[in-house]
């Protein structure tokens, strides 16, 4: 079974991309959808039949792979609690982004290509989710990136697609080589790249490094001392604790370029040039959801090294907040949605930071569903407007597209957390966790993340009222081709609501409940001095009522500024132009980026280009010698007038000259 769930996407990829000109687009369409369809199915019966409290992982060997001197590795599959709620996740929304394009792609000539870049996506992130070590997950992670690439770049005719695409590439590369340095030091401490001899190594280690700290530790167990040099990089020689630590972060550098944090995040919004179906799947599936699952399957490492964790801490909670304060004055409705994921995944990175792995995956497994659910409710009210994006062109939509209008709204309650939502139960799970915490920058993330849900009410109510409420602006003509989507796309978004409106209830007892020993059983860490799942049960009313309250004042001030008063937000940003150009400008990171790697390598490449290629090299080289031989032979085809006499004149000088020789010769 768990065979076929992976290998299923990947039929449909083959079938569509090798034949879907000989089939047609309509058998490209229903092939890759229902392998996908009975994918997720699977999926589901595997995540509900798995055993609590027994059930321990299962090992499924596909193909013997490497085996060079100690390296050695099969292809294989690791199934446990984690693994099935990936492919839960994954199958069932990509299952519902492909039901979708097929209303929403109707008119697009290439749908085959389409369907099967899809099903390739969904294929590659199956295979980082079921790695069973690291180099298996390193190719799921790299094929992801290319799947992105191709399906962002999808309308390579729109310069600005093609070049989205290649900035995703780029920008996902620099964090890739910080995750395969970290798989080569991990491979250095442990010597194996198998997850079973790390996690068995690692979790003997992590009860002391959380008692002593990983020197102490090191020197007290059967691992190297504390004094040992575990490897050499440069000049610099790193102990055990040491070594944990950058290897750690190398890992999260790793998962900073998949899931677009602060430093690494620019590709995200320019993501959106792609398709609809393409954010929702990159944004609640795939793509971004890598990095928050490899550091929660990489659990009992990161307990190695807490400074690291401390740091992901802080990078986790800024990104929350700088994504938030982007999101208030986005105008393009997809891109508002794009800081929202952005501003959601450092939630999960402070989960993760402060320990609470448990609270990470169960913010993951709901964001699922709110935000497909909003994506794809957003390429619903693009395909009603002509295709228009820009919320300032929208208004007074609510009646003419009211199941539109009303699962948006169910995505936004629950993502600003309203009571028995699905996020209500996860987020509000990550700021108690957070405040509960230990580390350094733990209650920093605690403030960070109550003042970002504060701004994650506001824009997503912001959003439902520039777009759905108010007096239309969009001209007589769009307004009168206004329509409701067909059933083959509001049918996903009914399914999507019900998990927004239920995961959290539903799976919170497991997820983060009595029942959450017995539901992991071993597959994110939960050692003994992980006490954050009880300490963030006991923290203060006033915490736990918080995200609540910060949600009301974001609505309130949301129905102010354009309900009641839509003229002031124009107002407040005439008066306050600086801050407002800095936030509708990102915080400039694209620029400062520009300025520091794009326009300085352009200028290094001009140098090279002009001068050590042009001049140096070439001026120097073949164009220098050719041009000597030129200016020789020149000289010579002067001698060559054609004149009989000049040749008779230069034979008797030529004569002369041997006669003087030979008269001179003989007298010595």
């Amino acid at each position: 079974m768990y065979q076929a769930i992976v290998l299923l996407p990947l039929l449909g990829f083959l079938i569509a991309g090798l034949f879907g000109r000989a089939i047609g687009a309509k058998a490209s369409e229903y092939v890759t959808s229902g392998l996908v369809i009975l994918a997720a199915t699977l999926s589901w019966v595997g995540f509900i039949t798995f055993g609590m409290g027994d059930g321990e992982p299962i090992r499924i060997t596909l193909l013997q792979w490497v085996q060079s001197g100690s390296l050695s590795f099969d292809w294989s599959l690791r199934i446990d609690r984690l693994t099935l709620i990936m492919l839960v996740v994954i199958n069932t929304v990509s299952a519902l982004v492909h039901v979708y394009s097929i209303g929403y792609m109707h008119h697009d000539p290439h749908r085959p290509r389409f369907f099967a870049y899809l099903s390739l996506f969904t294929f590659a992130m199956l295979m980082l989710v079921t790695a069973n070590n690291l180099v298996q997950m390193f190719f799921g992670w790299e094929g992801v990136g290319l799947a992105s690439y191709l399906l962002i770049g999808f309308w390579y005719k729109k310069p600005s697609a093609n070049k989205a695409a290649m900035k995703a590439f780029v920008v996902n590369r620099v964090g890739d080589f910080g995750f395969l340095l970290g798989i080569f030091g991990l491979f250095v401490v442990f010597g194996s790249v198998q997850l079973d001899t790390i996690f068995t190594n690692a979790i003997g280690m992590a009860g002391p490094v959380a008692e002593h700290g990983a020197e102490a530790a090191a020197a007290a167990t059967a691992t190297p001392a504390a004094t040992d040099i575990m490897f050499h990089f440069g000049s610099w020689g790193f102990t055990y604790g040491g070594a944990m630590t950058v290897i750690c972060l190398l890992l999260f550098m790793g998962a900073m370029g998949k899931s677009a944090q602060l430093g690494l995040h620019t590709w995200l919004p320019d993501a959106m040039e792609g398709p609809t179906p393409v954010s929702a799947l990159i944004h609640a599936a795939t793509m971004v959801t890598a990095g928050v699952f490899m550091l929660a399957r990489m659990s009992p490492v990161f307990e190695l090294a807490p400074s690291a964790l401390t740091f992901v801490t802080f990078i986790g909670a800024t990104t929350a907040f700088f994504a938030a304060t982007v999101g208030m004055v986005q105008n393009d409705i997809k891109r508002v949605i794009a800081y929202s994921t952005c501003s959601q995944l450092g939630y999960m990175f402070v989960a993760l930071g402060v320990g609470a792995y448990g609270a990470a995956v169960f913010h993951l497994f709901t964001h699922a569903f709110f935000k497909a659910l909003l994506f794809l409710g957003a390429g619903s009210v693009i395909h009603a407007v002509s295709d228009e994006q820009d919320m300032r062109n929208m208004g007074g939509l609510r009646k003419h597209i009211p199941l539109t209008y009303w699962m948006m709204v169910i995505g936004t309650l629950a993502l600003t957390g309203f009571p028995f939502t699905a996020g209500y139960y996860s987020k509000d799970a990550i700021i108690e966790s957070a405040f509960a915490g230990h580390n350094s920058f733990a209650m920093y993330g605690y403030i960070m993340l109550v003042v970002a849900a504060l701004m994650t009410s506001f824009y997503s109510w912001r959003l439902i009222f520039m777009t759905f409420h108010g007096k239309p602006r969009a001209s007589h003509e769009v307004m009168h081709h206004v329509h409701e989507s067909p059933p083959i796309m509001t049918v996903p978004l009914f399914v999507l609501a019900a998990g927004a409106l239920l995961a959290g209830i539903v799976f919170y007892p497991f997820f983060m409940g009595g029942s959450y020993d017995a539901f992991w059983h071993g597959a994110i860490f939960t050692g003994p001095n992980n006490h954050i799942l009880h300490e963030m049960h006991e923290v203060p009313g006033l915490v736990i009522w918080s995200p609540t309250i910060a949600m009301v004042i974001g609505f309130v001030l949301a129905w102010l500024f354009y309900i009641r008063q839509p003229q002031r937000p124009a107002q407040i940003a005439a008066r306050n132009p600086g801050l407002y150009k800095f936030l509708l400008n990102k915080w400039y990171f694209d620029e400062l980026y520009d300025f520091l790697f794009v326009r300085s390598a352009k200028a290094i490449g001009r140098f090279l280009w002009k001068t050590g290629d042009g001049k140096i090299i070439d001026g120097y080289g073949p164009n220098g010698i050719s041009a000597r031989v030129v200016d020789v032979t020149n000289r010579v085809v002067r001698l060559q007038t054609g004149y009989l006499y000049h040749y008779a004149f230069i034979m008797l000088i030529g004569v002369a000259a041997l006669v003087t020789f030979m008269m001179f010769g003989g007298m010595n």
